[in-house]
C-alpha cells in the first residue's frame, strides 16, 4: 500500500457548502441565511440565556454563597486505606511512604495541592510517611503503631491568647 492509494470510508468524509454561487446552487444569493433579522448578519446570533429583553435568569435570582479562590484541594486518604495497600502488597511497610509511592500504588490519581492524612481506620504497620498535611488524630495513630508523619502542615495551628486573630 502506498500513501496515494489510502483514501476514507465510503460516506465518511462530505463535500463542505459552496455558498453564494448562484442561484442554481440552493445556495446562492442569501447563502441560506433567509432575509435580513439578526441571525442574517455576521457575528448575530444571541447570546445563551438571552430572554428577548425580559431580566434572565441568571440575573432574576438572588446570588448565593462564596467561592474562595485561595482554597486548597487535598486528597484525602485514611490509615485503613494505607494498611489495606500494605496488606494487598502495592506499597511496601519497609520504606518511607510519600505521595508518589502512595500514587504509584493507587490510592490516588492526581496529587492536585497535597495529601492530607486522615485517621480513619487503624494502622498496623509502622511507616515513616511525608505528606503534605496531616489531621492529630492520624498523627497519634501512626506514632502508637510506631511510625512517624512528616507533614508540610500536620494540623491547624491553635489559636493562643497573645494571638490578634483569637476569638
Amino acid at each position: 500500500m502506498k500513501l496515494n492509494q489510502i483514501s476514507d470510508n465510503a460516506g465518511a468524509t462530505h463535500p463542505r457548502k459552496r455558498l453564494g454561487r448562484g442561484i442554481g446552487s440552493g445556495l446562492g444569493k442569501t447563502s441560506g441565511k433567509g432575509h435580513k433579522g439578526q441571525k442574517a448578519r455576521s457575528g448575530g446570533q444571541r447570546f445563551v440565556g438571552f430572554e428577548g429583553g425580559q431580566m434572565p435568569l441568571y440575573r432574576r435570582l438572588p446570588k448565593r454563597g462564596f467561592h474562595n479562590p485561595f482554597r486548597h484541594d487535598f486528597v484525602v486518604v485514611n490509615l485503613g486505606v494505607l494498611q489495606q495497600a500494605i496488606d494487598a502488597g502495592r506499597l511496601d511497610g519497609t520504606k518511607p511512604v510519600d505521595e508518589a509511592a502512595m500514587q504509584a500504588a493507587g490510592l490516588f490519581r492526581r496529587r492536585r495541592d497535597g495529601v492530607r492524612l486522615l485517621a480513619k481506620g487503624e494502622l498496623t504497620v509502622a511507616l515513616a510517611i511525608t505528606v503534605t498535611g496531616a489531621s492529630k488524630a492520624a498523627v497519634a495513630a501512626v506514632e502508637k503503631a510506631g511510625g512517624s508523619v512528616t507533614a508540610a502542615t500536620a494540623s491547624k495551628p491553635e489559636k493562643t491568647a497573645a494571638d490578634p486573630g483569637a476569638a
